[in-house]
């Protein structure tokens, strides 16, 4: 059975999972194995350990025979991420700067009733947050970048739906911390509102992404093509993707 690596947080969503371990040498590794409908056997390491992607069909022994093909790579990254410094978190301070669609927003705090105010005008935009209390500031940023995003979500989803001939999905906003987007055929579109913080070109790339999935819920060729029909150049905002992902900020 073939391995693939999966380098970027997208998938369909998973059928099932389940909890397993398996030695490495003198180490024992825990990992989760999902199974779904998917051709190959794939590998990612994340802070939540190894996970391993496997097709129905694929015996318990054609995994642990990827994974141990695989054995050094696993171990490399899982201590690489054991030793990553955790993320600054944000101050939100009066002045903060942070990238919205492609540009820097710059945020102005004032007293209110936790309301805020956007000003895209110029060349300078701002978002105000009016607020009855310093500590409430992480709450009504987050909401005012969320309800910019779904504004945005909805727009580009209308626009790209038609181009692959399918109903307008549900659409719901996640905040995971490793997945950009995702697609049920029972629940709809789910996008990450921190794409607010990329380009247009990258969140439309993560959209047509997602839309393909409702044709196939895999990574196949066949799917590969159906992203390429909707946003011919796929590939460059994948790669810029991966990079704005290290960059996104965490608050």
């Amino acid at each position: 059975m073939p391995w693939l690596p999966e380098s970027l947080p997208f998938s369909a969503r998973p059928a099932g999972e389940t909890s397993r371990t398996i030695d490495l040498g003198e180490r024992t590794v825990a990992y989760l194995l999902r199974r779904a409908k998917r051709r190959t056997i794939g590998l990612s390491i994340d802070h939540r350990g190894l996970r391993v992607g496997a097709p129905q069909r694929a015996s318990l022994s054609e995994v642990e025979t990827a994974i141990l093909n695989h054995g050094e790579w696993i171990r490399k990254k899982l201590d690489e991420w054991r030793t990553r410094s955790a993320p600054e978190v944000l101050r939100i301070v009066d002045g903060l700067r942070l990238p919205v669609l492609g540009s820097s927003l710059e945020i102005r705090l004032a007293l209110g009733a936790n309301r805020c105010l956007w000003n895209l005008q110029g060349v300078d935009p701002t978002l105000t947050l009016c607020l009855r209390s310093p500590a409430d500031a992480p709450r009504v940023l987050e909401k005012a970048l969320r309800d910019r995003a779904r504004e945005l979500f909805v727009e580009r989803i209308a626009h790209y739906a038609p181009l692959l001939g399918v109903d307008l999905p549900r659409l719901s906003l996640s905040s995971a911390r490793t997945r950009w987007g995702s697609c049920s055929l029972r629940t709809g579109i789910h996008l990450n509102w921190r794409l607010i913080h990329f380009p247009p070109p990258v969140i439309d790339y993560v959209v047509a992404h997602e839309l393909a999935h409702l044709l196939e819920m895999n990574h196949s060729p066949r799917f590969w093509a159906i992203v390429g029909r909707l946003y011919p150049d796929h590939q460059a905002a994948r790669a810029e993707l991966r990079l704005l992902a290290a960059q996104c900020p965490q608050w």
